[in-house]
């Protein structure tokens, strides 16, 4: 058995772009889905949070028409529930990565609120590179890259090929003209090579120790590969 961190958003709300809040969060597939993958593969799951506080589910997520209905609905709000990890997260200023065979990052919006200029998740990811632990990022998740920046100023994922939400995606989704910012624009000035595939289709990129996925549908399958490097 490995231990496995899930890496996740404090935050409850985005900023948007007038100022207000839109009430976000993680998104509930790309936290369940792993999490069901890395369990059944015997493997312990540790939840840790910036400051230590209980990860927020966006509700959108859990709505029957992101879900395949009101019976997938139902079923990923009792298998969150059963994620007791969530409730009791450690202080993501505190962990240790030697502690952990592989880090996962879940996405949702919420990681464009404090991941992406959160200083400890930055050195993690920066560590976890160096160290050549085994990184898994799904769909908003890839903010938290942004953080990753190397002490000459340059960001640690420079060069590596990726998967997050892209613009096509944001756009389809009503919440590009109302953000500060889009993912994929911003992974690409810092010199991220962003891979899009097909919008709201699994789409996962390996390049090196890194796995990414684009969407919640891809959460599963970039499991299925950040299992495979765990032997």
């Amino acid at each position: 058995m490995a231990k496995i961190l899930f890496v996740m958003t404090g935050a409850d709300s985005l900023t948007l772009a007038d100022g207000t809040g839109h009430p976000t969060g993680f998104w509930a597939e790309e936290a369940v889905a792993p999490y069901r993958a890395f369990r059944a593969a015997g493997h312990e799951v540790v939840v840790a949070t910036p400051g230590g506080v209980a990860p927020t589910v966006d509700r959108a997520s859990l709505a029957p028409e992101v879900n395949g209905g009101q019976d997938g609905a139902d079923r990923i709000a009792a298998e969150l529930e059963a994620m007791t990890e969530l409730a009791h997260p450690l202080r993501l200023e505190d962990v240790r990565l030697d502690d952990y065979a592989a880090v996962f990052y879940p996405g949702g919006h919420g990681p464009m609120e404090d991941l992406a200029v959160d200083a400890a998740s930055g050195r993690l990811l920066v560590d976890a590179l160096a160290a050549g632990t085994p990184l898994g990022v799904v769909c908003h998740g890839p903010a938290a890259l942004l953080a990753a920046v190397t002490q000459d100023g340059a960001n640690a994922f420079a060069g590596y090929r990726v998967a997050g939400f892209t613009n096509a995606e944001e756009t389809q989704g009503g919440l590009a003209p109302r953000l500060k910012w889009l993912l994929q624009d911003r992974l690409t000035e810092a010199g991220v090579d962003v891979v899009e595939g097909e919008p709201w289709a699994p789409h996962v990129v390996v390049d090196r120790t890194l796995v990414t996925g684009q969407n919640p549908a891809s959460s599963a399958p970039l499991a299925d590969e950040l299992l495979k490097r765990l032997g």
